[in-house]
């Protein structure tokens, strides 16, 4: 019988020099300089530092978006890149990041949407210089033409009084707010923090998430592209699928999914539908789906008040909890809308859950003041470290870690140890020779020093 080996015997102390932790995040901050984010945030905060001294409060946000991608929950979370000036340069102090948070308004914070636009713009335009460009979304084993959009709301519960913070439909306390992912990369395109109790169906707060979304995409993308808007039920307000319709006026190519609760008239529909009319549904590989069927109701059910072309489709089969049975769509049959697909196609809508799930643990999760301004500011940078995360796997990872999520690049790349060394005028991060993922992040700095930068 073998020996279990003994550990080696190690004496701790905390004297190290030329040593770094998190290493990896530098990918990070390379990258928002390589996308603009950080000129970008520059100009849109240049009036909060109007003598030019101290830190360049565009600077002070880009750090913060890249500390909540590296998976920092506070602000005194910033020490670990101010530690470790050698790698990230100077980094704010806790109080200045504060006060940055605290001084940024609707105006200033509407501008750092719009840099985010703008740096958005440019990460597009090298995915497709990459050759790659932004992938398409997949249902039923067809490429969906376009860019599909997906919004949700969720909770986040907050343990101590905050402005607006609120009782929740599920019995807690915290906020409620709205989100609009890009179904294609996972980028998060717009947010909207609100009270707890605000309505979940409420169409005042999803056109406003939806027009800040659009307002996100490259022009080349959202005109003249297709857009698939998708939501649950919550959206399924006539209000806002008229404004859906609506923004096709602006020469925006808009057509929604969204699903819809069972009212009695759909179960008396669904009793009367025959059974030759109902179709074997679809998985999401294009296979038939065990122990569940489609049907259209469309003219079965009044529609009055929706927008015309409106159809009505369902599922039945034995639901999970939460599970969708049905759904409105203006997506014409002869555009290739057969019931079987649609209906699939809007089940992928569940992937917003996902995105939501790793949002939380890169910034929105946790709100850090009791002033509801500063945990909108917040938000905003916590939907712009979910950007640099995308763009990471779209521009620089391959294999299983182009479709990663935070907590694995987290722990594979990002959080990695080097050694610190200088030399030829140039600092060197040395990764030990035998990390398992050390190839994939040297490749991605490769890559990202090759990236083509933004004039001026």
């Amino acid at each position: 019988m073998q020996a279990i080996g003994l550990r080696p015997k190690a004496q701790v102390s905390a004297d190290g020099s030329g040593v770094v932790s998190h290493a990896g995040a530098r990918l990070l901050t390379d990258l928002a300089d390589a996308t603009g984010v950080t000129a970008a945030y520059s100009t849109a905060l240049r009036p909060l530092r109007p003598r030019r001294t101290g830190h360049d409060p565009g600077r002070i946000a880009a750090d913060l978006a890249v500390m909540l991608a590296d998976g920092g929950e506070a602000i005194a979370d910033l020490a670990v890149l101010r530690d470790q000036a050698g790698v990230f340069g100077s980094v704010a102090s806790t109080p200045t990041a504060w006060r940055l948070l605290a001084d940024t308004d609707e105006r200033a914070l509407s501008s750092l949407r719009a840099a985010r636009a703008q740096a958005r713009e440019v990460a597009w335009l090298q995915a497709a210089e990459h050759g790659e460009g932004i992938p398409a979304v997949r249902a039923a084993g067809r490429m969906l033409p376009g860019r599909v959009l997906d919004l949700d709301a969720t909770l986040v519960t907050c343990h101590s009084e905050k402005e607006q913070a609120a009782p929740t439909y599920k019995g807690g306390f915290g906020f409620h707010p709205l989100l609009r992912f890009l179904a294609n990369t996972g980028e998060a395109l717009s947010g909207r923090l609100r009270p707890g109790n605000a309505g979940a169906n409420t169409a005042t707060d999803h056109i406003t998430v939806l027009d800040q979304a659009l307002a996100q995409l490259p022009d080349a993308h959202r005109h003249g592209t297709d857009i698939l808007i998708r939501t649950d039920s919550a959206g399924s307000a006539k209000a806002f699928l008229a404004h859906v319709r609506d923004v096709q006026k602006r020469g925006i190519r808009t057509c929604f999914s969204v699903g819809y609760a069972i009212t009695e008239p759909v179960r008396r529909a669904v009793r009367a539908v025959p059974d030759r009319l109902w179709h074997p549904a679809l998985n999401q590989d294009g296979t038939l789906r065990d122990g569940a069927e489609v049907a259209e109701l469309t003219g079965m059910v009044d529609l009055d008040g929706y927008p015309a072309g409106t159809r009505i489709i369902v599922r039945r089969e034995r639901p999970h909890p939460g599970a969708q049975l049905s759904l409105f769509t203006d997506t014409p049959y002869s555009g290739g809308g057969s019931a079987q697909f649609l209906e699939v196609r809007h089940r992928r809508h569940a992937t917003v859950e996902d995105h939501i799930r790793c949002g939380k643990t890169t910034g929105f999760g946790r709100f850090p003041s009791r002033n509801f301004g500063v945990n909108a500011v917040w938000l905003e940078l916590s939907l712009a470290a979910i950007d640099l995360l995308s763009w990471t796997r779209v521009l620089l990872l391959d294999g299983e870690l182009a479709t990663a999520e935070p907590k694995k690049l987290r722990y594979r790349l990002l959080h990695v140890a080097a050694r610190l060394t200088r030399g030829g005028r140039r600092l060197r991060l040395r990764i030990s020779a035998t990390w398992p993922w050390g190839h994939a992040l040297t490749t991605a700095f490769h890559r990202l020093a090759a990236l083509p930068r933004p004039a001026g």
